[in-house]
């Protein structure tokens, strides 16, 4: 017998998410590019409901109530099939935990969000990965990994790191094709960004299935990282589940408010897209004309493919944008070592990694 306590089967196998840098030693100005965050910073609304919120010292509606009738008027949804939690990553565990268990398998595709992995192994069931096609999520890979043990399946769409979509239809079939008790968890976190014909963040299967949850946060193009704020939409069974295990308090006051008047600044969100659509277009255009491949991004973030030849590879493109404070996210705990994630910045930080790319690749860091 252990003479100490012992983590529960599962738990030592995690990996524990290491988030974006946001440092370079002996560099005065970073350019922090790692974290998906928006450039723009939060609506003025936002930061007013923040500044003029007051009695700290009681607990917050538990229930999150106004939060989830503003989100309900924007979407046009039950409030009552809604849930807030602390950012959309409190969800995701939230809703593995109270599906998945020993023995229990959950499904998530190859470059998928390191958190399901996370969520999956911290409730004692097991991952597997499904291969990707070209970067981009294969639906019949995903069902030929569904067995009588699958609880869950999440999708990502659009995908981080990747920045790749699949259609609503190609969702829809991989609904179909799942067993009538398997949750399939549609992660829409950067569903605002994109402007596709043929894609949907999946409100209408959530409201026509039994068996579909949907994601989103605040922390993306509202600009409300640092409050951890996010939302799930479910069946009232679901729901009902969900609800059981989540903390009595999970949502702070001030995320409460600066999220409702978040999502009703339309204007702001508004401005964030014709942003990310013009300097997403640019950023492709001018690092793809220096010869680096680049994968069609519908997100607020390009992946960056280096050569694995000495001296241009990801790992030394890293180190010598860093030391001009341009701060990427390295990708290898996602499998894509030869990459780095390049989030779409504010025109002086876009127009710095463009240049510094053209030095590091034209030997001038030698």
């Amino acid at each position: 017998m252990s003479a100490r306590p012992q983590p529960r089967p599962g738990v030592m196998q995690i990996d524990a998410y290491v988030p974006g840098k946001s440092k370079a030693a002996g560099v005065a100005k970073v350019h922090k590019l790692s974290s998906n965050e928006t450039p723009l910073g939060p609506s003025l609304r936002a930061m007013e409901a923040i500044r003029t919120f007051d009695h700290l010292e009681l607990y917050p509606d538990g229930a999150s109530t106004k939060l989830r009738e503003a989100i309900a008027a924007r979407y046009g949804l039950d409030p009552n099939r809604i849930i807030c939690g602390a950012g959309s990553d409190e969800l995701l565990a939230l809703i593995t935990h109270a599906y998945v268990g020993p023995g229990d398998e959950g499904i998530f595709t190859e470059h998928g969000f390191l958190v399901y992995r996370i969520a999956i192994l911290a409730a004692g069931g097991t991952p597997v990965i499904a291969p990707e096609k070209d970067l981009r999520t294969d639906v019949d890979a995903i069902l030929k990994k569904v067995t009588d043990k699958t609880k869950i399946v999440f999708l990502a769409n659009p995908n981080n790191p990747t920045g790749t979509y699949i259609p609503f239809d190609e969702v829809k079939r991989l609904h179909a094709g799942l067993p009538p008790h398997v949750v399939l968890v549609l992660d829409a976190a950067y569903a605002e960004y994109v402007r596709r014909n043929d894609y949907e963040s999946g409100l209408e299967l959530v409201a026509t299935s039994e068996n579909v949850v949907m994601t989103r946060t605040f922390s993306k193009i509202y600009g409300l990282a640092n409050l951890r704020l996010g939302w799930m939409v479910a069946p009232p069974h679901i729901v009902d589940a969900v609800n059981r295990i989540r903390g009595p308090f999970n949502v702070s006051g001030p995320a409460m408010a600066a999220g409702i008047a978040a999502i009703q600044d339309e204007a702001h969100v508004a401005k964030a897209v014709e942003h990310n659509e013009r300097w997403l277009a640019w950023l492709t255009r001018e690092i793809e004309a220096l010869g680096l491949k680049i994968t069609p991004s519908v997100g607020n973030f390009l992946l960056i493919h280096f050569p694995q030849e000495a001296g241009r590879t990801a790992k030394d493109a890293d180190v010598f944008l860093s030391g001009r404070g341009l701060i990427l996210r390295r990708i290898d705990a996602y499998g894509l070592p030869h990459a780095l994630r390049l989030t779409v910045g504010d025109e002086e930080a876009n127009g710095l990694v463009v240049a510094a790319l053209r030095d590091f690749l034209g030997g001038k860091h030698a």
